[in-house]
């Protein structure tokens, strides 16, 4: 018997077909979104009675039980071929965090179980294509940063010179050195009260004129570069929507393909049909002829 793939459209045997089929995974997907809702009410276990708790966390760790053996059973069906893939090492890195038992040294990583919920993005078909087009775009949003980083860079060191050495404390606290100065501006890049609680202080501070220094850092840095972000994700979504789109037309081609070499055969089967009664009439009428 031929080895199972991760391809989730074939399979050699009942046990790699139960495991990929949709059953399967509409199961696991409704463990997934069962045990976001339990970590979410378990955050008030304060206001719960702990009768409430205790079920609760039973249940949080049945569901844990019941991904660790998924994990177990798509390692006995896939073996070594299971880590070729980037989701499975998640779902097993993930599922195997769950595990840390309560009480030990590494008993805070276990409030990380709550990435379980993320297996969604590649259960279900639609939030996948998402994240991996997300991915795809990962190079360029680092080209991006990188640029952001350098504006910020040169701003936070125009802004130290120019208003670092103020007696005001509170404009001291903004752009007293070079990390604050950074971290000023991306207050002022993110348009987080970035008037009142960073350029009016500096105006204020006996520089009437702050405000062109502010304005040109946020139309270069805020509407300029971090649209790029935008314009690159809608890019990389777009791309993969013409993939699917592509995808389905092919299987769509492939349909009609099978339904034309079906309506031949069965033409040919008519078209012989009908050749049979036209020699069955004729021997018919020769039989006829020979009574006359």
């Amino acid at each position: 018997m031929p080895r199972a793939t991760l391809d989730l459209e074939t399979n050699f045997s009942t046990f790699e077909r139960t495991i990929e089929s949709a059953l399967f995974r509409h199961f696991v997907t409704a463990l997934i979104i069962i045990n976001a809702i339990i970590l979410g009410i378990l955050t008030y276990d304060e206001a719960l009675s702990e009768n409430t708790v205790r079920w609760l966390s039973v249940i949080d760790q049945g569901i844990t039980y019941v991904f660790a053996v998924e994990i177990f059973l798509k390692l006995c069906l896939y073996r070594f071929m299971f880590f070729k893939s980037g989701w499975n090492w998640f779902d097993f890195l993930v599922v195997g965090v769950s595990l840390i038992p309560n009480g030990s040294a590494l008993s805070v990583i276990r409030a990380m179980r709550v990435l379980r919920i993320l297996r969604l993005l590649h259960i279900v078909p639609m939030m996948r294509r998402i994240t991996e087009a997300l991915l795809k775009a990962l190079p360029g949003m680092g080209a991006i940063m990188a640029v952001l980083a350098l504006v910020t860079y040169v701003g936070a060191v125009m802004a130290t010179n120019m208003y670092g050495d103020s007696q005001s404390p509170e404009v001291a606290q903004l752009f007293g050195s070079l990390p604050k100065s950074a971290y000023s501006l991306f207050q002022v890049m993110t348009m987080d009260g970035w008037r009142f609680e960073v350029v009016q202080k500096v105006i204020d501070d006996g520089n009437p004129y702050a405000w062109v220094f502010f304005l040109l850092f946020i139309f270069i840095a805020s509407f300029a570069i971090l649209n790029l972000f935008i314009a690159l994700i809608v890019d990389a979504l777009s791309s993969e929507q013409k993939a699917m789109l592509e995808e389905e037309f092919e299987d769509l081609e492939d349909e009609i393909e099978s339904i034309n070499v079906n309506v031949e055969g069965e033409r040919e089967k008519i078209v012989k049909l009908l050749t049979d009664m036209q020699a069955e009439i004729a021997s018919l009428r020769v039989a006829l002829d020979a009574k006359k």
